[in-house]
């Protein structure tokens, strides 16, 4: 299943608008309001506020409330709305008020929007989603696929005994070793997201973070216990998919960026925002914190890569020259060097470039004082690169409109080490849009547009296997 927004532009000239007609209409005669839609303007707002913690994998109160159905069931005190009655609604009276009881934690809901649901119970509480596109997808309903999900992220767990792997609502986790390794995934995460753009573990291996959304309703933060495969905590940030993926060394934050072309530092212990930087113009797609983790770096389509302090949030500088024609397109992918204040980056011209964090001298109009040296540019654009435990090497995938490349890289001298490549020497088959290296240095993981993870041996580039991440359906045809 793909989602594909539309976008329809409607325009009027200037010579339209003088050649309409000159009317008024009296108070008396307005047109009556259009009733409220459920699905057009009631779900947002929950969605956006209240579904984190009320959904199908994190049922707080005994509530869900991703459908329709699931809402007008309610929880654990009682069905949640009784059609054209507001006045003794569950709903509005968790919501409303001086200080409403719900959204937990958070902002109350604006009371337009309270205002805008209880005039929907009252016109009747329909349910106007269309059949074609409602979501039932769940823990106890998982997702069916017929050919293997694009990948769009991968990540190894500190111990190198896990590999994660993004799937349609999911993360699917596969043992790296064992009897098992590279077969069926020993755990299915199910959450609301369709989507899931990055994933990260923490410093202590004890969380799996899974970044994502739905585009053009809401950006979600999950973090996933890794030990027991429950949904821990679930963060709502947004009204579209959040990017990008990384904890602090010491683990006390977490950082995502999001197509507001904002970042967000999140304190670990409860998701809340700890502070919001927004000197962007464009998506930000990766993050990556300094070796003291007293810094943030930000990557964007903007094709600036900034330092920003994690305290507070400001802007320090622009690592990455500033200077028009620099960088020939916009940046993707960031991830620290471990063990310097140095960091990797990559984007739309192809090329791994190796950066200082912190500038040592004043800044001279069209310098790039802070690149240390960029490495053989790959074709196409860079969607995903990962480093080795002790930042010696690292894995670059990139993507053209047809195919796809992977190449480990050494850092010091800039030499490439590997093209990756299938059995004798065919090139990859398709797009690559993630890639991963395993802490313990053995392998490096490859992903993309055709859903195989491809598991290369680290020192000599051969494929070692390949496999679908998750379990295949045979789809028949129709009588």
């Amino acid at each position: 299943m793909r989602l594909v927004p539309i976008f329809v532009c409607v325009s009027i000239t200037a010579v339209g608008l003088l050649t309409l007609p000159a009317f008024s209409q009296d108070e008396g005669d307005a047109a009556p309001a259009e009733p409220v839609s459920f699905y057009r303007q009631v779900r947002p707002i929950l969605q956006r506020q209240c579904a984190g913690c009320h959904q199908p994998a994190k049922q707080g109160g005994k509530l869900v409330l991703t459908s329709y159905d699931d809402l007008k069931k309610g929880g654990e005190n009682g069905v949640s709305f009784e059609a054209g009655d507001a006045d003794s609604s569950n709903l509005i009276a968790y919501i409303s008020g001086e200080d409403p009881e719900m959204p937990k934690n958070a902002d109350p809901l604006p009371a337009e929007d309270v205002a805008l649901i209880a005039r929907w119970v009252k016109e009747g509480a329909k349910d106007d989603t269309p059949a074609s596109v409602k979501d039932t997808i769940g823990p106890s309903n998982p997702p069916i696929y017929h050919a293997p999900p694009v990948v769009t992220a991968l990540r190894y767990s500190p111990d190198s005994s896990l590999l994660a792997v993004s799937g349609f609502h999911e993360v699917l986790l596969h043992q790296t070793d064992g009897p098992d390794a590279d077969g069926a995934p020993v755990a299915r995460l199910i959450g609301r997201s369709q989507r899931v753009t990055a994933l990260e573990f923490s410093p202590d291996g004890a969380t799996l973070a899974a970044v994502g959304g739905a585009p053009a309703l809401f950006g979600e933060v999950q973090f996933w216990d890794v030990s027991t495969k429950e949904l821990r905590q679930s963060a709502t940030f947004g009204p579209d998919t959040l990017f990008g993926a990384a904890f602090s060394g010491d683990g006390k934050y977490f950082a995502v960026g999001s197509a507001e072309n904002r970042a967000r530092i999140l304190k670990t212990e409860d998701l809340s925002q700890h502070v919001k930087f927004d000197a962007h113009s464009d998506y930000v797609l990766g993050v990556t914190f300094s070796l003291k983790n007293d810094h943030l770096i930000t990557v964007s389509r903007d094709m600036t890569a900034k330092l920003v302090v994690v305290e507070n949030g400001q802007f320090v500088d622009n690592i990455t020259s500033i200077t028009p024609g620099a960088l020939k397109g916009g940046l993707t992918a960031v991830q620290l060097r471990p063990g310097q204040e140095q960091i990797l980056i990559g984007g739309s011209d192809g090329e791994p470039k190796l950066y200082k964090i912190f500038r040592e001298q004043a800044r001279v109009i069209g310098d790039d004082f802070n690149k240390i040296r960029a490495f053989q540019p790959l074709e196409g654009r860079i969607f995903d690169l990962r480093s080795n435990a002790d930042g010696t090497k690292f894995v670059v995938g990139a993507s053209t409109a047809l195919g796809g490349a992977a190449r480990i890289y050494d850092v010091e001298s800039g030499n490439l080490l590997h093209e990756l490549k299938l059995a004798e020497g065919k090139p990859l088959p398709a797009p690559v849009y993630a890639v991963a290296f395993r802490p313990d240095g053995k392998q490096v993981a490859v992903a993309g547009f055709d859903g195989y993870v491809r598991l290369f041996d680290a020192e000599t580039g051969t494929l070692a296997k390949e496999f679908s991440p998750a379990p295949l359906t045979p789809q028949t045809a129709a009588k």
